[in-house]
C-alpha cells in the first residue's frame, strides 16, 4: 500500500527532527534514500517524549530542587577543574592501548548493572536500563536501521571505566556533558562557572575561539574532554568495527551538548561533521527522552541485539 506523504507531515517532520529531507550520506558509501527517510521521519513523531524525568522535573534541569541536584553540582566542580590538555592527553595515551580487559559488547553491557551515572540528573537506574531503553525506542521508529540500534545499546558502553578492572577511575572522568579542552570554554557549557579554577585558563594558547586548533579543522583533530564517549569510540575503532563513521560520530560525540544543542563550537566542523551531526541529532532526542522506570524485558530482547553484535564487532574486544 503507498503511503502519501504530504506537506504538512513534511513541515511537521522538520519542526520535530530539524533536518532537510535530502539524502543523508554515511560517509562509508552507504545512502538512506530521501524517501525511505522522510517515511522514517515521520515515524518518529510517534514517538512520545515525556515532559517530566523520574524525579518530576523538566529533562536536563540542573537548576531545579531535587535530591540529586547537590550530587550532580558537585560533580560537574571537579569535572571542570580537572579536565585540561594535559589530562586529555594522558588519558588517551593510557587507555588506547586497550590492556585493560578482554570481553565481549554483550559481557560489558552487563557490568553496567553496577553504575549509577553521577551527573545524570533525570535518572539514577543502572545503566544497561538505559542502554536498552534507548536502543528499544530507536529500533521502534527506525526498524530499518540496524547500525542505529546497535549505536544506541552501546554508546554508553565506556562507563565501565568507573570499573576497578578499568581502572576505576572517579565519576568526572567519565560521565556527564563534554566540551573540548585547549580552547575557549563556552558559556553553554553546563556549570560553566566551575572552569574559573581550571589550570588551562591561565594559559592565553588556550583562551581564544580556536584555542590549538583552526577553524574547519574537523572534530576527528580535536581534544575532547576525557569520559566514556572518547573511550568508546576508541574501543569501537581500536577493534575494527563495521559500523558506518556516522555511528562513531554518535558515539564520541553523544554528550557533546554544547555543540549538538547550543550551537557552539560549530567553527570547528569540517564537511563531514556537519553530515554526521544529522543523524547524531536524530540519536540525541532518543538518548534524552527514553529515560524513565520502564523496565525493558532483558532475555526478550537479547537474541536481536546478539545478532547485531556478531555483525558489526568481533567476538572478544580489547578494552
Amino acid at each position: 500500500m503507498a503511503v502519501a506523504v504530504g506537506q504538512p507531515l513534511l513541515a511537521q517532520v522538520e519542526e520535530k527532527l530539524a533536518y532537510d529531507t535530502k539524502e543523508l550520506v554515511l560517509n562509508g558509501g552507504c545512502q538512506v534514500p530521501e524517501m525511505e527517510l522522510v517515511v522514517a521521519a515521520a515515524a518518529a513523531i510517534g514517538f512520545d517524549a515525556p515532559e517530566i524525568n523520574s524525579f518530576g522535573n523538566s529533562f536536563r534541569d540542573y537548576e531545579a530542587e531535587s535530591e540529586r541536584k547537590k550530587i550532580v553540582e558537585e560533580f560537574y566542580r571537579q569535572n571542570h577543574v580537572n579536565q585540561t590538555v594535559d589530562f586529555v592527553k594522558m588519558m588517551r595515551e593510557e587507555y588506547v592501548k586497550m590492556d585493560k580487559a578482554e570481553m565481549s559488547i554483550w559481557e560489558c553491557c552487563e557490568l553496567l548493572n553496577t553504575v549509577v551515572d553521577e551527573s545524570d540528573p533525570d535518572l539514577d537506574e543502572p545503566q544497561i536500563e538505559h542502554l536498552l531503553q534507548t536502543a528499544e525506542a530507536i529500533r521502534m521508529d527506525f526498524p530499518s536501521h540496524d547500525w542505529l540500534h546497535l549505536t544506541a545499546l552501546i554508546h554508553d558502553l565506556g562507563k565501565v571505566l568507573v570499573h576497578h578492572r578499568f581502572g576505576g577511575l572517579p565519576q568526572w572522568a567519565v560521565v556527564g556533558d563534554t566540551f573540548p579542552v585547549g580552547c575557549a570554554f563556552d558559556e553553554s557549557i553546563i556549570h560553566h562557572r566551575f572552569f574559573r579554577e581550571n589550570p588551562d585558563c591561565n594559559n592565553p594558547a588556550y583562551n581564544t575561539q580556536c584555542g590549538i586548533y583552526s577553524e574547519g579543522c574537523g572534530l576527528e583533530n580535536v581534544l575532547i574532554s576525557w569520559g566514556h564517549d572518547d573511550y568508546m569510540y576508541l574501543v569501537a575503532k581500536e577493534n575494527g568495527t563495521t559500523l558506518p563513521p556516522a555511528a562513531l560520530f554518535i558515539i564520541r560525540f553523544h554528550s557533546f551538548y554544547a555543540l549538538h544543542n547550543a550551537g557552539a563550537y560549530m567553527h570547528l566542523l569540517n564537511e563531514e561533521d556537519k553530515e554526521n551531526m544529522k543523524w547524531l541529532k536524530i540519536f540525541n532526542k532518543y538518548d534524552l527522552y527514553s529515560k524513565s522506570r520502564v523496565r525493558v524485558d532483558v532475555e526478550r530482547v537479547k537474541p536481536y541485539y546478539l545478532s547485531l553484535i556478531n555483525k558489526y564487532f568481533p567476538p572478544k574486544l580489547r578494552w
